[in-house]
This record gives C-alpha cells, sequence and structure tokens, in this order.
C-alpha cells in the first residue's frame, strides 16, 4: 500500500565522511536541505524501521539514554546496550570530581493518589542530585571501554564545566581520545555550583554561552548537542544561539526547578535530608506537557531559521511510553532521551517503548521515522490565526443549507435526496 508522509530526507552520505568534515560542512552552510515530500511503499507484513542517523551517527533505534543515574558506570551502560538503547549518554563529568559531594536521600516522588497514597501512580519525580562524583579517569576508562566493546554503538559524553576557557578544551580533548561518538554540552542542571557558573547558570545567561559555545565548538572535532534549560522565558534563545556558534544539535528540556513539597507531619520539605532540603530538578510524567511545548517551540525556530541546515533535536521530558516519544518525534525531534523513566522501570523499557512506537508507525502506514517527524508542527498558530479560522469557518457552515426551510422547497425531482438531507442518522 503506497503511503504519503512528510519526510526529511538522510543524506547518506554524511558518515562517510570525517567528523570534522562533517562539523565544517554545516557551519559553512554546505549540509543539504533535509525537508521534502516522498512517497513510501510499504510492504504489509515488514516491521516499520525505527532506525535514525542523526549527525551521521547511525542508531537502531532513536531511543536514548539521559545522562543521569542510568548512565553513571560501566556496568549500567552496558546493560542498556545490551537491552537495546539506540544510545547512550553518560552522567555529566567535569575536570575535579572531588568538588562533587551528594547527600542522601536526594530524590523525592508525587504520587496521583490523594494525599501522596504510597499505592498511588508516581508521576512527578525530584532530584537534588549533582553530576558524576567518580573521579574523570575512571569515567575515561570506562568510555574507552564500552567503545572497544560496541563499536557499532552510539556514546555520548556528557560534560560541564566552570567559566574557564583552558579547563573547557582539556576535558573535550580528554573526553574525545575515549572514541565517544559526541559531546552533550550540560548548560542545564538547574541545581549545584551555579556560583561557579556552571549548568543553567550558563544556559540561562545568553551573553555567556555564546562565549563558552564559541570555546567549545572551535575544539571538538565530533558532534555538539546544547542541552536546554527549561528554566528560562524563552528557551528559543538559548537554543538558536547554541546552534549559530557551531553546535549541530539542541536536547530539550533538562529538569524543572520544584520543590516537591512539604511533609505536614514534621513541617520539613522533601526530600528531607537532617531535617533540611533545598529545590532540585522535576521530571517524569507530569513535566511531560511542558516539555513538549518547549520541543515545539525550538522545531518552530529550527524550521524557520535553520531550514537548510542538518542540525538535530533530542527532546527529554516524561517518556514512559511509546506514545510519549511519539509526539515528541512529530513535533520535529530526531532522537527521545529517558531517564526518570529508566530509574523507574529499568533498562528493559526499550523494548515496550520500540514495540509501542511500531504500533504507533503501523496504524498510520509510516514505513520509518522519518515518514512523520515533524508531520504535526504546522498545526501550531497564533491564538488570533485561530479566532480567523473559526471565524471563517463560521461563516461556511452558515453558507451551507442542511435540509428544507419550508414545506414549499420540496420538488417531484429531488425528493428522495431532499428527503434524506434531514435525517440525523
Amino acid at each position: 500500500m503506497a503511503t504519503a508522509g512528510l519526510t526529511h530526507p538522510i543524506n547518506s552520505s554524511v558518515a562517510e565522511f570525517p567528523v570534522t568534515w562533517r562539523r565544517q560542512r554545516q557551519r559553512f552552510g554546505l549540509s543539504k536541505r533535509r525537508v521534502g515530500f516522498r512517497v513510501f511503499a510499504q510492504d504489509a507484513s515488514a516491521e516499520p524501521d525505527l532506525s535514525v542517523t542523526v549527525n551521521g551517527l547511525k542508531m537502531p533505534n532513536p531511543f536514548v539514554i539521559g545522562s543521569g543515574p542510568p548512565g553513571t558506570n560501566y556496568t549500567v551502560m552496558k546493560r542498556a546496550f545490551d537491552e537495546g538503547w539506540g544510545g547512550v549518554i553518560a552522567k555529566t563529568v567535569s575536570l575535579d570530581a572531588a568538588k562533587v559531594i551528594n547527600v542522601t536521600p536526594r530524590y523525592a516522588k508525587l504520587r496521583a493518589e490523594a494525599n501522596g497514597s504510597a499505592k498511588g501512580r508516581i508521576i512527578g519525580w525530584e532530584n537534588i542530585e549533582l553530576i558524576s562524583d567518580r573521579p574523570l579517569e575512571i569515567m575515561l576508562k570506562e568510555f574507552k571501554q564500552l567503545k572497544e566493546e560496541y563499536q557499532d554503538r552510539i556514546l555520548i559524553a556528557s560534560i560541564m564545566e566552570e567559566y574557564n576557557k583552558a579547563a573547557w578544551e582539556e576535558l573535550i580533548d580528554r573526553v574525545e581520545q575515549t572514541g565517544i561518538d559526541a559531546i552533550e554540552i550540560n548548560f542545564s542542571c538547574p541545581h549545584g555550583m551555579p556560583e561557579r557558573k556552571m549548568g543553567a547558570a550558563v544556559g540561562q545567561d545568553c551573553v555567556l554561552l555564546e562565549e563558552v559555545c564559541g570555546w567549545i565548538n572551535a575544539k571538538a572535532t565530533v558532534p555538539v548537542w546544547a542541552k536546554m534549560t527549561p528554566n528560562i522565558t524563552d528557551i528559543t534563545q538559548p537554543a538558536r544561539i547554541s546552534l549559530r556558534t557551531g553546535c549541530e544539535g539542541v536536547s530539550a528540556i533538562n529538569t524543572i526547578m520544584s520543590v516537591m513539597g512539604i511533609n505536614l507531619d514534621t513541617l520539613r520539605p522533601e526530600p528531607c535530608v537532617e531535617g533540611y532540603s533545598t529545590p532540585g530538578g522535576y521530571s517524569s510524567k507530569a513535566v511531560h506537557p511542558i516539555a513538549l511545548a518547549k520541543v515545539m517551540s525550538i522545531a518552530q525556530m529550527m524550521k524557520k531559521e535553520f531550514g537548510d541546515k542538518n542540525y538535530s533535536l533530542s527532546a527529554i521530558g516524561g517518556v514512559e511510553t511509546g506514545s510519549d516519544a511519539a509526539e515528541f518525534i512529530l513535533l520535529g525531534a530526531d532522537t527521545v532521551q529517558v531517564c526518570t523513566g529508566v530509574m523507574m522501570h529499568g533498562y528493559g523499557l526499550v523494548k515496550q517503548l520500540s514495540s509501542e512506537l511500531q504500533d504507533f508507525m503501523k496504524k498510520h502506514n509510516f514505513s520509518s521515522i522519518q515518514d512523520f517527524r515533524g508531520a504535526s508542527l504546522e498545526y501550531f498558530t497564533t491564538h488570533m490565526d485561530l479566532v480567523k479560522r473559526q471565524q471563517e469557518a463560521i461563516r461556511e457552515r452558515k453558507a451551507v443549507k442542511k435540509g428544507l426551510q419550508s414545506d414549499k422547497d420540496w420538488t417531484g425531482d429531488g425528493f428522495v435526496k431532499e428527503t434524506e438531507s434531514m435525517v440525523s442518522n
């Protein structure tokens, strides 16, 4: 059966060039247009193809472990690859892990049931966890080992440093030497060490972001994704700057600054550490609608301002089902990251996500991810345009007469049709 869909054809030759050339091609605007319209013939018995190629990186599916606890060491990242995840983004590293000291408990849950019943479904998750507290040398050794054992799988290093050009350059050089496939820059962690100009402290300051992005992209030879903070008025501003200064893609969103709640028995905030707490990052199902809106805004900006560039968008936020992922892809995402979902459901979740996404694709007769990527983006507009569209629709409906207005309107020749025009079922 032939199907038609909005597609973004992949330039299959991209992967044939060294990464440094790929980055130069994109900077100088030499990449081909990604938007097009094609017709596919799909074998009804064939399973939809979940594979994607993003910035020259080939993945068996669009599902990527998001930076955090699920990518904290060799053992868990190996498990992710063995279970079938398309890629893994390791927990964020910096040059000096000694300054990172985590506390426990550091998580708190929000449940759907009244009074936070322990049996209620988890819809919100807060963390006050910092970046990796493991020595950089150990993490680098494990990156290298993973790339030796899984040469055909995508491993992405998440990095974050202080406002120091030399430190950023050293960190990039050291992670690249392990053979990692790409780098995600953590410009978005909402808590921990903002006084050192790290994380969201950079992502919320567009002047600072532009300078730091310049350092990073002048040094990096692999694709670079900038991870965006939602804790900002207009998320398209830092996304735009990241792409203009050389990043190949953006990821969105990181967690939302939050206070999970107050224990009404103890009168202390959660998560409670020795009776005290601090605001942290909010994730899980409850943030999904917010993430959709942010991703939609970035995708619209990218389409309008960078439509002829081979830039990528990695979506993050409350993904627990294949349907959640489909929504992000329909808004223009190339890949979908999952972090809290893995913490709640385990690494085997990727099998459910893949199966459910394929079910969605079969329903609409999509043969590949590119068949429907960004297909829903055109249906977002302004409120004023909605008013105009509705007024026009009302006028059109009024212009169409339903049934006969009077007994004098009956005719002999059209009697049957005139009767049918007044039947409700």
